[in-house]
């Protein structure tokens, strides 16, 4: 089938049911005349076939008017919906069959109102609210166009008295029409509008749904790499210096085993810091390195172990102005811990300074070593300078590094307080 005349089946089949109802009953009541109707005397017809019996269409097709009111029955099974096109001619041919129910069929005139409340109803299904108003007002106008036809033709045949009556019977049955016609556009428009609510509200949960998704993918992607960063940093650092313990005492295994046997002990306690480490990060992803230890006190045991292993102790100068949040102790700790342990694999360096102040809502970290440093466009792939540089960004920071071969390295970190404080 072509697009274009594309059809769906009826949006609400409760409302379809209710159209083959309304229009059973009033067919009913057109085709059983009422019991008090013998005791009356007979109405003037008032159809076309009525009043002019010799038309050829009354005479070739009396049924017409029943073939009208099944087709259009049977049209509300299928609505079209995508070409506008196809939506002017199944109006067209809708009106065309009211018109023929109610001009060609006497005993079917009582029903085209209703027929015109239907066409109203399955406009407002498969046109927007200007094609709903210009169909609403096309149906009044035209219930307006054959009532004053079917007064014509009750002149013909009545008294002037019963002319009168039939003429104010008339305005009464317009004013109520007009109405009802209004009554089911208004309700019909507040029906779509829930519907639509409804189905925006449906997409708007699914696209929700899928937010959340992504939001726990990011949040599951950003967990596991701030797990490898606590794995790296702290078990990275404390498997770095017990290496150099052992290398150390292998070295001095056999020339002085008392010096020796010191490093090995530096080098028990070290994996048993690891061992602690381990179980810590297997037992709890919320790990404190800080173990309720201030930022002062944590710097100055990484200062104290970086001697025992190096030989060398950092000059540090620190000058908090006040404490800073849990989230920015952490980071400052893994940053100065990831470099000293950066300096004691790769750096041979003879002197370390660490400087870590507040000012004016700012906090700085300056760490800088005079060894051998390295070139920075082939050596800033590890995974050490990216979780410290990760972690300064999470913060809202600023990372930068500065080195080149045999002259040492300098790293600045910068991070604002003024929105965290």
């Amino acid at each position: 089938m072509n697009s274009q005349f594309k059809i769906n089946k009826h949006p609400f089949p409760s409302l379809l049911y209710l159209e083959w109802i309304l229009l059973a009953i009033t067919a009913l009541t057109a085709v059983i005349p009422p019991p008090l109707r013998r005791f009356h005397p007979k109405p003037p017809e008032l159809s076309i076939c009525g009043t002019f019996p010799d038309l050829s269409v009354c005479n070739l097709l009396p049924e017409l008017s029943i073939y009208s009111l099944v087709i259009f029955a049977l049209m509300g099974l299928i609505l079209p919906t995508k070409s506008k096109t196809s939506k002017i001619i199944y109006t067209v041919i809708e009106i065309l069959l009211i018109l023929t129910t109610g001009l060609f069929g006497e005993r079917f005139a009582r029903l085209f109102p209703f027929l015109y409340i239907i066409l109203v109803t399955r406009s407002c299904l498969i046109f927007n609210l200007p094609g709903r108003l210009f169909v609403t007002s096309l149906s009044f106008t035209l219930f307006l166009f054959t009532t004053q036809l079917k007064y014509q033709l009750f002149n013909l045949q009545a008294s002037p008295q019963a002319q009168e009556k039939f003429r104010f019977l008339s305005l009464n049955w317009s004013l109520v029409f007009g109405l009802s016609l209004v009554f089911v556009l208004l309700m019909m428009n507040a029906v779509l509008s829930e519907r639509h609510s409804r189905e925006k509200l449906a997409i708007a949960n699914e696209k929700l749904r899928e937010y959340a998704m992504r939001i726990e993918n990011q949040a599951t992607l950003e967990e596991r790499n701030r797990i490898a960063r606590e794995i790296h940093d702290s078990l990275g650092h404390s498997l770095t210096a017990l290496n150099l313990q052992l290398e150390t005492a292998l070295k001095l295994w056999q020339s002085n085993p008392g010096k020796a046997e010191t490093f090995l002990a530096t080098a028990k306690e070290l994996g048993s810091k690891a061992l602690k480490d381990v179980r810590q990060s297997v037992s709890t992803m919320r790990y404190n390195p800080l173990q309720e230890q201030s930022l002062d006190s944590a710097i100055a045991s990484l200062s104290e172990n970086f001697h025992r292993s190096n030989g060398i102790l950092p000059i540090c100068q620190i000058n908090l102005e006040y404490s800073l949040p849990p989230e920015i102790n952490t980071a400052i700790y893994r940053i100065i811990q990831e470099s000293l342990t950066n300096i004691t694999k790769y750096g041979y360096a003879t002197e370390v300074k660490l400087e870590l102040t507040t000012t004016r809502g700012n906090l700085r970290l300056i760490i800088q070593d005079n060894g051998r440093g390295f070139d920075l466009g082939q050596n800033t792939t590890g995974f050490g300078l990216h979780s410290m540089r990760d972690r300064t960004l999470a913060l809202g920071g600023e990372f930068n590094i500065n080195s080149a071969p045999g002259y040492g390295c300098k790293i600045t970190v910068n991070i604002p307080l003024m929105r965290l404080r």
